[in-house]
C-alpha cells in the first residue's frame, strides 16, 4: 500500500501507569524483546515519518538512554503536568514549532502502551485518511467487551459523527461495540490550529484530543473512522496481567509468521520467540524452546527441545538441543548438547561439537573439533579436528588475570586433563590421561604428568600414530618450523 510520507508521528508516553505497580515507567516494560514503547516506535517507523515525537512526563529520565538506543531519530516533548491527551499533543506541536518546523500533510497520533500495533495498520489508517480527504480519521476497532472505552457513534448512513465516552453514553450508545482506540490521522495544519481551542472545562479539568473531532466537524470539515482488522492491536496495557496477555498474543503472532515462512514449530504453546529473532526455512523448533534478542538461526537446523538461546547465531544444518547460549556463534552442521552452556564469545566452527555437560566461554573451536562431555573450556583457541577428552578443565584464571590457551590442529587431549593457561599445545600433539599441562607441548609430542612435573615425549605421534591426521599435522608443523628457522 503506497501512501504519502506523514509529516509527523506523535507518540503519547507521559502517563504515570500506576496500575503497573512498578518503579519502571509503564511504557518501558518489555514484551517480545522490545519495550512497549519500542514496539509502537517500530510500527511508526513503517510509515517513514518526517518527524517522530515522543511526549514524556512521569519519570522521563528513564527514557533518555532507551530512546537513544531504539529510536535515535525521535525527538521528545515534555508534558510537565498531565493535563490530558489534547494538552500532550499541543506540547508536541509546540516543541516542533520551536524547532522552526511548520507541519503540512498528515500527522499521526499513537499511544505508547499498545505494543501489538502493526506498522501496516498505521499505513492503512493514513491511506484511508488520504483517500477520504478527512480532517481527522480515528482508528477504531470492534471489540467483544467495549466497557470502559469511548464509543464510535455513526449516523444512519454509517458516517462517523462523534466519540462518546463511557460515562456520557446513553444505553443505546453503550451497546455499540465499535470503540475509539485513541489513535488518529490528522490534517497537520488543522490540528495545529484546533488544539489551541481545546477547553479544560470538564470534570477532570483536562484537554481531550477527542474534542478535536467535534471541533473540526463543527467547522465543516470531514471526519471519519477506520476499523482495524484486529482489535488486539489497539488494546492498551495497563497492568501486568494485561502485559502477560499481550506477550502471549505477540508470541502467537511471531510464531504464526515464522511457520508461514517455512519454519516447523512442533509445539507453539511451549515455544517463545522475540521480535528480532530470525529463522531460516526448513528449520525445526522443538518444544520448550526460547529464542531471545538478536538470535539468528539458519536453514535446515534443529533447535530444541529445551534450548534457551539469546543473541546467538546458529548455522545451517546445526543441531542444538537442551542448550543455554548467550552471545555465541554455532557453525553450520555443528552439534551442541544436551545440557550444554555456551557463554558470550563462544565460536564453534562448522561441524564442531560441544556435547553433554560442556561449558565454553570466550573460545574458538575449530572446524570438526570436539568437546564431547564433562568439560570446561574458557579463553581458548582450538584448531581444526582436535578432541578434548572427558572431564578436562581449561584453567584460565589465576585469581588476578585471565590468560588464553592455544590447542593446535588434530590434537588429542586426554581425559581428566588440566590445561593451565597461558599454554600452547602444538599441532598433532597428545596428552595422557590425568595430565596437568602447564608448559608448552611441541607439535607431535606426548605430554604426560610424572608426579608434580610435566614431561613432553617429543616425536611420539609420528612414532605411535603414523598415518593419522594428528601425525600429518605434526609433520607439517615441523616442516613450517624448519622453514622459519632457515629464513632466519
Amino acid at each position: 500500500m503506497s501512501v504519502k510520507r506523514p509529516a509527523a508521528v506523535i507518540v503519547l508516553s507521559a502517563g504515570e501507569g500506576t496500575r503497573m505497580k512498578s518503579k519502571l515507567p509503564k511504557m518501558l516494560h518489555e514484551i517480545g524483546g522490545r519495550s512497549m514503547l519500542g514496539h509502537v516506535l517500530e510500527a511508526a517507523r513503517a510509515t517513514d515519518p518526517e518527524h517522530t515525537v515522543v511526549v514524556l512526563g512521569h519519570k522521563r529520565e528513564h527514557f533518555t538512554e532507551h530512546l537513544a538506543r531504539v529510536a535515535p531519530e525521535a525527538s521528545t516533548a515534555i508534558q510537565e503536568e498531565q493535563n490530558g491527551t489534547g494538552h500532550a499533543v499541543r506540547m508536541a506541536l509546540e516543541d516542533l514549532a520551536r524547532q522552526g518546523l511548520k507541519l503540512t500533510g498528515t500527522a499521526v497520533l499513537t499511544c505508547g502502551d499498545t505494543p501489538l500495533l502493526r506498522g501496516e495498520t498505521l499505513v492503512g489508517l493514513i491511506a484511508e485518511h488520504e483517500r477520504e480527504g478527512n480532517a481527522v480519521t480515528a482508528l477504531s476497532a470492534r471489540v467483544p467487551d467495549p466497557h470502559g472505552y469511548g464509543r464510535i457513534v455513526r449516523d444512519a448512513d454509517g458516517e462517523f459523527t462523534e466519540i462518546v465516552e463511557q460515562s456520557d453514553a446513553t444505553p443505546e450508545q453503550l451497546a455499540i461495540d465499535e470503540i475509539n482506540s485513541g489513535m488518529y490521522a490528522f490534517d497537520a495544519a488543522l490540528l495545529t490550529e484546533v488544539v489551541q481551542r481545546l477547553s479544560s472545562d470538564n470534570a477532570k479539568g483536562e484537554e481531550y484530543i477527542t474534542d478535536v473531532v467535534g471541533l473540526l466537524r463543527g467547522d465543516g470539515h470531514r471526519v471519519g473512522a477506520w476499523v482495524a482488522d484486529d482489535w488486539h492491536e489497539v488494546q492498551g496495557v495497563n497492568n501486568r496481567a494485561q502485559l502477560a496477555e499481550a506477550r502471549r498474543l505477540l508470541n502467537d503472532r511471531l510464531l504464526h509468521d515464522l511457520m508461514l515462512s517455512g519454519v516447523t514449530v512442533v509445539d507453539p504453546a511451549t515455544t517463545w520467540v522475540e521480535a528480532e529473532v530470525t529463522i531460516g526455512r526448513d528449520t525445526v523448533v522443538h518444544p520448550d524452546t526460547r529464542l531471545y534478542g538478536s538470535t539468528r538461526i539458519g536453514e535446515d537446523a534443529e533447535v530444541g527441545p529445551g534450548a534457551d538461546l539469546r543473541d546467538t547465531v546458529v548455522g545451517d544444518g546445526a543441531v542444538v538441543r537442551q542448550t543455554t547460549a548467550e552471545g555465541a556463534e554455532i557453525g553450520a552442521e555443528a552439534d551442541v548438547g544436551p545440557y550444554t552452556y555456551l557463554r558470550p564469545g563462544t565460536r564453534l566452527a562448522e561441524r564442531a561439537k560441544a556435547g553433554a555437560f560442556v561449558e565454553v566461554k570466550n573460545s574458538n573451536v575449530g572446524s570438526g573439533s570436539k568437546i564431547p562431555h564433562l568439560t570446561y573450556v574458557g579463553d581458548a583457541d582450538i584448531g581444526v579436528g582436535s578432541n578434548i577428552g572427558c572431564s578436562s578443565v581449561f584453567v584460565n584464571y589465576d585469581g588476578v588475570d585471565k590468560s588464553r590457551s592455544t590447542i593446535g590442529d588434530h590434537v588429542r587431549i586426554g581425559s581428566d586433563n588440566t590445561i593451565v593457561a597461558p599454554v600452547t599445545v602444538g599441532d598433532g600433539a597428545y596428552s595422557g590421561a590425568g595430565a596437568v599441562v602447564r608448559d608448552d607441548v611441541p607439535p607431535g609430542a606426548l605430554a604426560v604428568s610424572e608426579g608434580h612435573r610435566q614431561r613432553n615425549v617429543e616425536g611420539w605421534t609420528l612414532r605411535k600414530r603414523p598415518g593419522t591426521a594428528s601425525a600429518e599435522a605434526a609433520e607439517q608443523a615441523e616442516r613450517r618450523a624448519g622453514a622459519d628457522a632457515d629464513e632466519q
